[in-house]
């Protein structure tokens, strides 16, 4: 069976005006949580590859942390529920609540780990709800807020305080256990997004809209200090987080910038440092969240950048991660280099990673919001979009400020570059094909049927596309003109995606009615018969660079490899392989299979020899 080897994480999800919550990290190592979609993710810190995912939510997840001694997790999603889990192993359900009627935007586990409190959106005044964590038992009542609650905290010493803020400007304070209203401080004029105790429990601040962040007393509430404007941020402050000592916190902000300031015994914040990282100047670059984890200092970006810094030496450069925020449509591998991985979501954004190390650099196609498809070769990509435009750039490009677009005037179906000769590249639209030289249209061809799916020779010389109905058409290709050579009809669905095999001896397909086809090319026969154990629309298929095996993703989250000169029932599954389906796949060696899907994950698996 196929053994996951690699995951390439993820970024957290964000959302422009409002900050995320990096709840916590956990006790005993440098792994943290974050969410994106309906997925938990744990990443290492001290090493981007040691991720796991956890996706379990019937829901988009919101915020995640670990229980206090590390072997739990409590993770909640827009719809109000919280899961505990498992941290290790299977991550089995040990119990879940639904604690409010909205969007959860923040949790925190008592300090003794046999309670939690949740804040967000609800209906009338539950904006806040503390819990016993095995049972579900009401541990308080929570009055005082108009408005959501956007974050939350628990005292991390006795005697037990909750602190919660939110979008009605105040930070309210209730002691307890059972927790009751005690006071609110109404200092701020804004949003106040963030509020967070010292590990000792002696303060705790609170960052807001107003650019502002106070400090408090951590027993009575009372307001003891504040960060100083000299050379404060300039944005709303979303975030915060203190040092392990308690000495100092970061803040990260709509400005840009993430600041580290010295937190005195008497409350008062003085600026210490304003942490420094490579940035574009747009709007991407907004800090929305951070982590101060043991010896790390973690800052988020809009745009889904991890800057991880060292709390040891600040003037040491940041390790810069980044990845998918979006649904992942397209994969494929650099020609000549199978330890390159290129990948694409919808939103506009290429990734490369390498094999073996992650995360290697980002590619922001600007033309466009959304990219359609992806091709490679050599040292070019080539992108089609929902703009219509088809664009070449440069795979060592940062942006993609200096590629080529040309507009094609029809919406891409698909998008095929003959490898042998690189400037030669078939789209196919709707109604047909359009031939490009470079970024020049060579030609337009109405084919008289609804076109799904294409592929071209790697010489130029010929085309195979597939059809609504169905059915596959071989053409050849002269100049700048298609002539039909042939019509193969076996699918039952409309066919989804066509790809040569690296020998040329064979080609596959694939269509929305579950089915994949592999085809000798010289008679034109079915060579593989009955590949139909996807239990969901095919999205995407690959060849093993020996042209042994053909591996199938489809929309029912699975990834199925099959050996060409073996039944089909030898097959090797992957199940589960990305929450939401499998939208990409690429061989990088033989018996290497990298995918990609709607959970925004890249993962590479291991193929079994031995069927």
């Amino acid at each position: 069976m196929p053994i996951l080897a690699e995951t390439y994480a993820c970024m957290p999800s964000t959302e422009r005006g409002r900050g995320i919550l990096i709840a916590g990290g956990h006790p005993k190592s440098n792994a943290i949580l974050y969410t994106n979609g309906r997925s938990v993710i744990s990443l290492n810190l001290d090493n981007p590859l040691d991720v796991w995912v956890y996706g379990e939510h019937a829901y988009p997840a919101t915020v995640a942390r670990f229980s206090p001694n590390g072997e739990w997790v409590a993770s909640a999603d827009v719809s109000g529920t919280v899961r505990i889990w498992g941290a290790y192993g299977e991550h089995v359900l040990k119990k879940e609540f639904k604690v409010l009627s909205g969007r959860i935007d923040d949790l925190m586990w008592s300090p003794d780990g046999l309670r939690i409190v949740a804040a967000g959106d609800g209906k009338g005044k539950s904006f806040v709800r503390a819990f016993m964590w095995d049972s579900g038992t009401n541990v308080g009542e929570f009055d005082g807020h108009s408005r959501r609650v956007l974050s939350c905290a628990f005292k991390p010493t006795r005697p037990f305080r909750i602190v919660t803020c939110g979008e009605d400007f105040l930070v309210n304070f209730y002691e307890g256990p059972p927790f009751k209203f005690k006071l609110s401080n109404r200092d701020h004029s804004n949003f106040v997004n963030c509020v967070r105790f010292s590990p000792d429990g002696s303060k705790f601040i609170t960052v807001s809209s107003d650019k502002k962040g106070l400090i408090f007393d951590g027993k009575t509430c009372d307001q003891i200090g504040v960060l100083s404007s000299e050379d404060g941020h300039k944005g709303s402050i979303y975030a915060v987080s203190w040092s392990p000592n308690g000495k100092q916190v970061v803040t990260v902000s709509a400005d840009k910038s993430a600041k580290v300031w010295d937190i005195a015994e008497d409350g008062s914040g003085k600026l210490s440092r304003t942490l420094t990282s490579h940035t574009t100047g747009g709007v991407e670059d907004m800090l929305v969240g951070c982590l101060w984890q043991n010896d790390h200092v973690v800052t988020v970006s809009l745009g889904g950048t991890i800057s991880i810094y060292s709390a040891g030496d600040f003037e040491k450069s940041p390790v810069t991660l980044s990845g998918h925020m979006k649904n992942v449509t397209s994969l494929t591998m650099l020609k000549g280099d199978p330890k390159t991985i290129l990948s694409s979501s919808y939103d506009g954004l290429i990734i490369t990673w390498n094999q073996g190390a992650g995360y290697r650099g980002r590619i922001q196609r600007k033309e466009s919001t959304q990219i359609k498809c992806l091709a490679a070769v050599e040292e070019d990509i080539v992108t089609s979009g929902y703009d219509n435009k088809v664009g070449r750039l440069s795979v060592h490009g940062g942006d993609s400020g200096d590629a080529e677009f040309i507009d094609i005037g029809h919406q891409p179906k698909d998008l095929n570059l003959a490898l042998n000769c690189p400037e030669l590249a078939l789209v196919a639209i709707e109604t047909g094909v359009v031939l490009l030289q470079g970024m020049k249209v060579v030609s337009t061809i109405d084919l008289g049927f609804t076109v799904t799916a294409s592929a071209i020779a790697p010489d130029g010389d010929e085309a195979l596309i597939g059809g609504q109905d169905g059915k596959l058409h071989i053409y050849s290709i002269s100049g700048d003109t298609l002539n039909e050579e042939a019509v193969l009809e076996k699918h039952r669905g409309a066919i989804s995606v066509i790809r040569y095999s690296p020998d040329l001896s064979m080609f596959a397909s694939a269509d929305l009615n579950r089915e994949a086809v592999v085809w000798d090319r010289a008679t034109r026969e079915v060579k593989v018969k009955n590949m139909l154990f996807h239990t969901a629309r095919v999205n995407c298929l690959a060849w093993s660079p020996d042209s042994g095996r053909v591996a199938t993703g489809s929309l029912d989250t699975c990834v199925i490899i099959y050996e060409v000169d073996k039944p089909a029932s030898t097959r090797q599954s992957i199940k589960g392989a990305h929450l939401g389906g499998v939208y990409g796949l690429a061989f990088t060696d033989d018996y290497s299979v990298v995918s990609s899907g709607e959970d925004a994950c890249i993962r590479l698996w291991s193929v079994d020899s031995q069927c």
